[in-house]
């Protein structure tokens, strides 16, 4: 008897221990979202987000607001549910209506009106001169073109500080929706369509993107980064784009070179200034200075761009490049050519 009593005792803690675990994980897990290094829209750093922090904070505090009220009203009726305070005719009317319509309606109009004001300076793009930046989502990468320029890049946009630029965006396959939360809201992209919307940012530094609409099994792994710079940093990087890529300096970078534009990765990239002018995959003429591999996938050293190389679908599974017949004798000069690329 007592050996069933202790064994129902033991199953009924071990019952009540994921109850207590799970508000545990629930608050670490709201604790992760507080990283520093997260790309939040409250931690503007462009006029655009700033517009959207200003309205998400303005919502936030008359929810507190209404909140407290009604807990502090529910708190009086429970207190005094069995008091013998009358209450005279029409108090409770009166109540109703102010409480009840009255108030939130002013409320709701100036939070419409503040809505409109916002939208409006949202809506309103750069002037005509400004600089353009044409913006391809694809799966799963975004390929960045500048009008000015021969060469393209992925995966990084170069702005300069303070200054609105334009971004035109186009999708090759389905829908994608572009996202950079410290400086602009979402803007999508529709097959068919261009689309525009505009970044700027207060100070240098980088913001990151990412794609905002699931477009697939890569999804999250469409990242993208957008550095924002002084304008004479912008304008030699600008320079570089529209250059042919770095000559090999090294006999394992000339090999390197080679074994790129005589193997099969010349059939789908491009390096400026070489035989390789491949257009399905991203341009690799400044691949050594990206922030990472396959749009944030994993970060851009050496021992990964060799994985990448030799089989990205264990790395990024489901993307457009299939395994690649490398020699093995061959791969690390591959990778020292392909790292020279700034």
């Amino acid at each position: 008897m007592k050996t069933t009593v202790e064994t129902r005792s033991r199953s009924a803690r071990r019952q009540r221990r994921p109850r207590a675990v799970l508000p545990l994980l629930s608050g670490l897990l709201l604790l992760a979202g507080c990283s520093g290094d997260s790309p939040s829209a409250l931690n503007p750093a462009g006029t655009g987000a700033a517009r959207i922090n200003g309205l998400w904070w303005l919502l936030f505090w008359i929810s507190v607001v209404v909140f407290v009220e009604v807990m502090a009203l529910l708190a009086w009726a429970l207190v005094f549910r069995r008091g013998a305070a009358r209450v005279r005719h029409g108090q409770p009317l009166r109540f109703v209506t102010i409480a009840g319509a009255a108030i939130p309606f002013v409320i709701l109009v100036a939070v419409y009106g503040v809505g409109l004001r916002d939208l409006a300076a949202l809506g309103a793009g750069p002037g005509r001169d400004a600089l353009t930046v044409e913006v391809t989502g694809h799966k799963w990468w975004w390929e960045v073109r500048y009008p000015d320029a021969s060469g393209a890049t992925a995966n990084e946009i170069h702005i300069p500080v303070g200054e609105r630029v334009k971004v035109r965006l186009r999708t090759a396959d389905v829908l994608h929706s572009f996202w950079v939360p410290q400086l602009m809201p979402k803007t999508d992209l529709i097959a068919g369509e261009t689309r525009e919307t505009w970044l700027e940012a207060r100070k240098a530094g980088s913001y990151r993107g990412q794609c905002a609409e699931y477009c697939g099994t890569q999804h999250a792994h469409m990242a993208f980064l957008v550095v924002a710079q002084s304008r004479a940093e912008f304008d030699a990087w600008l320079a570089r784009l529209d250059a042919p890529a770095r000559a090999p300096r090294t006999d394992a970078e000339r090999r390197g070179q080679q074994a790129f534009v005589q193997g099969t990765c010349a059939a789908c990239h491009s390096i400026r200034g070489t035989g390789a002018q491949g257009r399905v995959g991203p341009d690799l003429s400044n691949v050594g200075s990206r922030w990472s591999i396959g749009a944030g996938a994993v970060p851009n050293d050496a021992g990964h761009l060799g994985g990448w190389i030799a089989n990205s679908q264990t790395v990024k599974p489901g993307n457009a490049m299939p395994p690649q017949p490398v020699d093995a004798a061959r791969l690390p000069d591959l990778i020292a050519y392909l790292r020279s690329l700034e």
